[in-house]
């Protein structure tokens, strides 16, 4: 079972670089290559809410669940 995040989809739909969402979000770009990679292993609600701001998307968006 896995929950999947899947911030690259995003960036490259919304036409944006990792560096710019660290700009606008104010979350470290090491901590944003870390969720894109997959190898986070937590995900704090206020990080959560940054991403959805600025990428104009829902939490459902971002994340997915498989088992």
């Amino acid at each position: 079972m896995a929950v999947r995040l899947h911030l690259d989809r995003l960036l490259v739909e919304r036409r944006m670089s990792l560096a710019e969402l660290s700009d606008r979000t104010g979350v470290s770009a090491s901590n944003l290559a870390i969720l894109k990679a997959g190898d986070a292993r937590a995900l704090r609600f206020s990080t959560l809410e940054a991403l959805c701001r600025e990428l104009a998307c829902q939490p459902g968006d971002l994340l997915t669940w498989e088992p």
